[in-house]
């Protein structure tokens, strides 16, 4: 067989419904989806991978380079910071990049290497709802953290 196809291994898909992910020859990595969800979060991973980048290096910069860290503490952060629904907006948006594009991660690994559908099923039930559970409770700090009266 000289095809390029037959040298091209496959990863069994997870679930009945999809087909079977392609790996590259080259670089034994996984190739883009064709699946229409699977290729919006092959996309959206990539996104929130570069959002990331961005959200964290803003917050790290802003935390440690512009307002001193030896004057952080529980005080600063319910004053200062989340006094402001800017700060409150923009640590939300990171929370929430970090749950979704850490928690898709996961679920692309567990898609890869667990085979039994059942165990699979269960890995991914406990994923969503863990992901869920962890959604309300970050949102819910973030919108209930009392702010001064003043």
């Amino acid at each position: 067989m000289t095809d390029a196809a037959a040298n091209v291994d496959t990863i069994p898909p997870a679930t009945m419904d999809e087909s079977p992910t392609i790996v590259s020859p080259v670089t034994r990595a996984r190739r883009r989806p064709r699946n229409k969800r699977e290729l919006y979060i092959w996309y959206l991973m990539r996104i929130t991978g570069l959002a990331l980048f961005v959200l964290a290096l803003a917050h790290f910069s802003i935390l440690h380079f512009i307002w001193d860290p030896a004057d952080q503490n529980a005080e600063f952060i319910r004053e200062q910071r989340w006094n402001q629904l800017f700060w409150r907006g923009f640590d939300w948006l990171l929370l929430m990049t970090v749950l979704f594009h850490g928690f898709m991660g996961v679920r692309t690994v567990i898609s890869d290497y667990v085979h039994g559908l059942t165990l699979r099923a269960v890995l991914m039930s406990a994923l969503f709802v863990s992901g869920a559970l962890l959604f309300v409770i970050g949102t819910q700090v973030i919108l209930t953290l009392p702010t001064p009266a003043g």
